[in-house]
């Protein structure tokens, strides 16, 4: 089990759970904190004994408060750029791994800390739970790729709306406008997380990898390449023994035994 000073890394039954712990600070993300995450997600990405990833914050109060003001401060136009790149790179390790994660959302998620969320396949939200990208309040812009997810996920309106106004949302907002998929107590949050991740795991692993390579590269296509991919995949996956073994289960009508290939 790999170790860092501010991320906390545990798989058990094929779930790695991979938390913030900088709870002082409000998990604020500074470039030691992005560095390990980066390290961390590579782990779980590469390790046989993970299938899903969990992604949340230590402590009752935030997810993550946003990225670490000091760090900030004092950045000049070549530092910006670096910081910004910095994040942005981390997020698309989160985004493109080919491995599903959840964000558990237990608490602030502002600034840099929606952001993450956002770079997650989904997101489940504790009742406390409380979003927003206040930015443009601080004299700058999101850096860690805000202006292009969150239109993606919310319609470009309600985007500018939060992000020119620096709004903050609580989580039944957030899950009225598709921001978060569920709302759950605040103890309930990771059982939740966990328990559709566990659901995850019991489907074809090649099935669920080539699936979110559907969605998330057609995103980026004009439907017709879109369509291609998904019935380039959909070939692909025909010839897997996975595959083979779902079909002869639901013939026969019993669970499948997925062996990933």
């Amino acid at each position: 089990m790999p170790e860092f000073e501010h991320v906390l890394w545990d798989a058990v039954d094929g779930v790695c759970t991979i938390t913030i712990n900088r709870p002082d600070r409000l998990n604020a993300l500074d470039t030691s904190v992005i560095e390990e995450l980066g390290g961390a997600f590579e782990e779980a990405f590469v390790s046989d004994e993970v299938g899903v990833l969990v992604l949340t914050g230590a402590g009752s109060k935030a997810f993550v408060a946003g990225a670490d003001i000091g760090m900030l401060a004092e950045q000049g136009v070549l530092e910006g750029k670096e910081n910004s790149l910095l994040g942005q790179d981390l997020l698309e390790l989160i985004e493109d791994g080919f491995k599903p994660v959840i964000a558990a959302v237990n608490g602030f998620a502002l600034g840099g800390g929606l952001e993450l969320a956002l770079a997650c396949d989904f997101r489940y939200a504790s009742s406390s739970a409380s979003f927003g990208l206040p930015e443009v309040g601080l004299g700058i812009i999101p850096g860690y790729g805000g202006t292009q997810r969150l239109p993606r996920t919310v319609g470009i309106g309600y985007a500018l709306e939060m992000i020119l106004s620096g709004k903050r949302i609580d989580a039944a907002e957030a899950l009225r406008v598709g921001l978060v998929n569920r709302v759950t107590e605040p103890d309930e949050l990771l059982d939740e997380a966990r328990a559709t991740a566990q659901a995850i795991l019991e489907k074809g692993p090649l099935a669920v990898r080539f699936a979110k390579e559907a969605v998330r590269r057609g995103l980026g296509m004009s439907l017709k390449d879109g369509l291609e991919l998904e019935a380039d995949l959909f070939g692909m996956i025909s010839s897997t023994k996975d595959m083979k073994e779902g079909m002869q289960a639901f013939l026969e009508k019993r669970k499948p035994d997925f062996v990933g290939e």
